[in-house]
């Protein structure tokens, strides 16, 4: 996190439940709608990666939360959803994701952090 973004956090609850978030879980995906129930298609998708890979994550829907859905494009200066942290770092959103998974970048990225994978 930037020094910009840590003081911005400071002044906003919005940012600090993002925060809050993303440090209390290795792996955390804002997402419209739930893992079982995705509310996009690009929401689905990562959401099928993370299955396939038996990634454990967080989700949080932010289509609940619209304060969090504006939010999170703020502090992470991306413009779309879903959003993928990993120990805190933004990784992207659903076509990044695809294409570290195709890749094969996604799972040396999840190994390098230590975030175990069972796949499915």
């Amino acid at each position: 996190m930037t020094a910009t973004q840590d003081a911005a956090a400071q002044n906003n609850p919005v940012f600090e439940r993002i925060e809050q978030e993303i440090a209390s879980h290795p792996v955390v995906l804002f997402m419209k709608g739930t893992p079982i129930f995705p509310q996009c298609g690009f929401s689905a998708m990562v959401v099928q990666v993370l299955s396939h890979m038996g990634v454990q994550f967080k989700s949080v829907d932010v289509l609940t939360e619209p304060a969090i859905r504006d939010g999170i494009k703020q502090y992470s200066n991306w413009p779309t959803i879903p959003q993928l942290y990993v120990n805190t770092e933004f990784v992207g959103g659903c076509d990044i994701v695809r294409e570290m998974y195709e890749a094969g970048e996604l799972e040396q990225m999840f190994t390098d952090k230590g975030i175990e994978l069972q796949p499915q």
